[in-house]
């Protein structure tokens, strides 16, 4: 919405800077043009707001068709509705409904390439590139811990290679279109397992996901490597035991996502980790971006021994 009023209000000013003729003159007629402009806008993009469910089930062509008319609908209504002396009132819905047409489908072409450019070849690219990541410790450990338990519980270590072998066929598709938040919790929690199969008692996980929608959208891969930072940052280094906590909930329109973990200080670590904590974090926070661009955000940070990281992102219901 902010990009759209900034859009149009930049057309309106290249136009009233084409027409006028006088700098002493400048002020009003600025003040005429945002008599004109904000009102129409304004209605516009409410309308537009409360019709956004429409659009998920049209084309693309009949998409723009909608918001062409919803503007020209708004633009008439809005110049009804003001008592303007400046022009004949003939002339004047002509003038305001080409001049709405027109900074309509700027303002769409706009997001059309905004979302070409975000899109196939170099999203998808970094998209591989950014989701492909899994330290190699955590491997070559976890098949350690399934050698250790073959003989005295074999089952369980089939159960763990079977929980591997699935974590790594995730890990190595294309991980290029969003999933469920069901699956990717599903995946979290086959991970977790094998991190519990190697750490044993000094692990513990708390699963908070009873307000969970699972039909929500996410980009794959989004939370395994911020639980693989938390055991391998938080509970690994210390000296006993400790639990990450993961709390899943819906919150109006939005899905809240909070991991944390423990925090203990330098002299209450056995290890010490090398960095790629903020490298993860910053690894999430870019495919946020470029799946929902400003309506996601992410936050992390140290408070009370436990370090939190809080993600929050639109809910946008896909197939189970």
């Amino acid at each position: 919405m902010l990009r759209t009023v900034l859009l149009v209000n930049a057309l309106a000013l290249l136009a009233l800077l084409a027409r006028n003729q006088s700098w002493t003159a400048l002020p009003l007629d600025a003040m005429e043009m945002a008599a004109r402009v904000e009102p129409a806008l304004l209605l516009s993009l409410l309308l537009l707001y409360l019709v956004t469910p429409l659009f998920a089930r049209l084309s693309v062509r009949a998409g723009w068709l909608l918001v062409a008319a919803g503007v020209l609908m708004c633009t008439l209504l809005s110049g009804a509705m003001s008592r303007w002396q400046f022009e004949p009132a003939s002339a004047l819905p002509v003038r305001e409904a080409l001049w709405a047409l027109l900074a309509a489908a700027a303002a769409m072409t706009y997001f059309t390439v905004q979302e070409r450019a975000l899109g196939p070849a170099i999203a998808q690219a970094r998209l591989m590139a950014l989701s492909a990541r899994i330290r190699p410790h955590f491997l070559f450990n976890s098949l350690n811990a399934v050698l250790g338990i073959m003989r005295e519980d074999p089952r369980r270590a089939e159960r763990a290679l079977e929980e591997l072998s699935d974590l790594f066929r995730v890990l190595m598709r294309e991980n290029r279109d969003l999933v469920t938040l069901g699956d990717e919790l599903s995946l979290c929690r086959q991970y977790m397992e094998l991190e519990k199969l190697r750490l044993g008692e000094r692990l513990g996980v708390l699963w908070q996901t009873d307000d969970c929608p699972q039909d929500a959208r996410v980009p794959p891969l989004m939370l395994q490597p911020l639980l693989e930072n938390a055991v391998y940052h938080g509970v690994e280094p210390m000296a006993g035991s400790g639990e990450v906590r993961v709390c899943v909930r819906r919150s109006g329109s939005d899905v809240v996502v909070e991991i944390d973990n423990p925090a203990p200080p330098p002299e209450g670590r056995i290890s010490a980790h090398g960095g790629g904590n903020r490298m993860a974090l910053d690894n999430i926070r870019e495919r946020l971006m470029l799946f929902f661009d400003l309506e996601a955000q992410l936050d992390a940070g140290e408070q009370d021994g436990l370090y939190r990281v809080r993600i929050r992102f639109p809910y946008r219901a896909g197939s189970a």
